[in-house]
């Protein structure tokens, strides 16, 4: 998920689930204690108007002991002024944060309140009329208060008031529970939504982060042998994370390289030293016979000159083929493509390989069994060096008195395929994987017969696939070896398209 979304989704949370869950919370509350406070005040739809004005609540909390009051004034008014009448109309009053007040003609006869001297001052002068219904007011003192005045005439005709006094800065219990158990469920909802969000943003920013982080100081170790967990609906994030581990294998893989390329060189260096050991010790040998006079008929000057000159030519090999190698290594083998025609390619190269093949007493044999039309783009002289690499190798591990080199060329559909077998020592089966490797060796011995950089077959290998083609071989130990190698023929359909 990008972070971009994530920003917007936590956006929506912040704004949209506390007040959501806020108001569910409250509304399950209210209902609770809205109950409660109809029951307790014996009021229909009384809850809600305690939350909604609390003095309007309160007028009507007092309204059934005032009807009640009024009734006995009209009755028995005397009743008003009995002092045990009023303290038990008082007891009444309290649970409903009320007191009563009584006056007659002016006097004090009845005080339900505490240190209410100042209300008892500001009370509403006693009416003219008989009686009133209901005749409420406000009175903002020290203590805000809502008076219910009731005016009556005791037995003897004389002018008396009651007064009920409420007070408007009391809340009511289920009021104070409402609005301590929303407050607390609106903290208890913004700490579980913020507690939601940082477990979440944690995950999916910070913890990614993090392996990022302990990555970073891997790598810096040199410690490559590590893999960075990725997953897509991370963002970009993961993005990064899928990024920095494809860093990670490519370091790892060049290094690998760079380990490999070494150990390479150092097998190279090794083998250029032993192979080209043999031939200049040899030279030197000869040289030195000459000097020394030991070669002392023309006869053996003679030989001796060509022995050196034949060494002299093997060294030159082995510093084209190690040139050649070093060029195959940075990709930069020089080929001049060209069409060949392969029955008379082949003609020529197998009759050049056969009086080689003929000094050293080897039968060559040679089939074609292509058409003689058939034209390849290949480099004649890259395509040469493979020839040659092969047969080279063949005569390298002969071991028969009775040595033959077959060579067979066959038309397989849109390739040619060239067959080079040989009665040879063979391949041990545990070396074929590895024969194209660079520098790898059946021969571990690397005497002087068989000696070599072991980069022959990996050139070869180069060549071909560089044409388009493949190689591979089949071997048996004892039996010989063959070598098979195809190159697509030339298709002139873009000549024939164009007319």
């Amino acid at each position: 998920m990008k972070i971009k979304t994530k920003l917007a989704i936590s956006f929506c949370i912040i704004i949209f689930v506390p007040v959501v869950l806020t108001s569910i919370v409250l509304v399950g509350f209210n209902n609770i204690q809205l109950k409660a406070i109809n029951k307790t005040y014996g009021m229909e739809d009384a809850g809600m108007l305690a939350l909604t004005d609390t003095v309007q609540f309160l007028n009507k909390v007092t309204g059934r002991t005032y009807d009640e009051l009024e009734k006995t004034s009209l009755i028995e008014p005397s009743k008003l002024l009995d002092s045990d009448y009023l303290t038990k109309i008082n007891k009444k009053l309290e649970k409903k944060y009320s007191y009563l007040i009584v006056k007659s003609e002016g006097e004090l006869i009845f005080n339900g309140g505490i240190d209410n001297d100042d209300i008892l001052r500001k009370l509403p002068r006693i009416s003219n009329k008989q009686s009133s219904s209901d005749v409420s007011s406000y009175m903002d003192s020290d203590d805000k208060v809502l008076i219910k005045q009731l005016n009556f005439r005791d037995s003897d005709g004389d002018e008396a008031s009651l007064y009920i006094v409420t007070s408007t800065a009391c809340v009511i219990p289920e009021v104070r529970t409402v609005l301590i158990e929303g407050a607390f469920a609106l903290v208890l909802i913004l700490l579980t939504t913020a507690a939601m969000l940082i477990v979440w943003i944690y995950r999916s920013i910070i913890t990614p982060i993090e392996r990022l982080r302990i990555a970073a100081e891997n790598i810096k170790d040199g410690n490559l042998d590590f893999e960075l967990e990725t997953s897509p609906s991370d963002g970009e994030i993961g993005e990064l994370c899928t990024a920095f581990e494809q860093m990670r294998a490519r370091l790892k893989k060049n290094a690998e390289e760079k380990v490999t390329n070494e150990s390479e060189n150092r097998v190279l260096i090794s083998n250029i030293a032993h192979d080209l050991k043999t031939p200049i010790t040899a030279v030197k040998g000869y040289a030195e016979g000459i000097l020394d006079g030991v070669a002392n008929t023309p006869e053996k000057v003679d030989k001796y000159v060509r022995t050196i000159y034949n060494k002299a030519n093997d060294m030159d090999k082995l510093i084209n083929e190690l040139t050649l190698y070093s060029k195959i290594d940075t990709n930069r083998i020089p080929y001049n493509f060209a069409k060949i025609n392969v029955t008379d390619y082949f003609n020529d190269c197998v009759e050049e390989i056969g009086l080689d093949l003929e000094a050293k007493n080897i039968r060559l044999s040679y089939e074609n069994h292509v058409d003689s039309n058939v034209l390849i783009i290949a480099d004649p002289e890259q395509l040469r060096r493979v020839i040659n690499n092969i047969v080279g190798n063949s005569v390298k591990y002969m071991n028969k008195t009775q040595s033959y080199i077959d060579i067979r060329i066959n038309d397989v559909g849109d390739f040619i395929q060239v067959e080079i077998e040989d009665n040879g020592r063979g391949i041990d089966q545990r070396d074929m994987p590895y024969i194209f490797d660079r520098f790898y060796r059946a021969d571990a011995s690397r005497n002087s017969a068989t000696g070599g950089s072991g980069i022959g077959l990996s050139i070869v290998k180069k060549i071909i696939e560089d044409h388009g083609g493949k190689i591979w071989a089949t071997s048996k130990e004892g039996d010989g070896t063959t070598m098979f190698f195809v190159i697509r023929k030339y298709q002139e359909t873009q000549d024939m398209n164009r007319q």
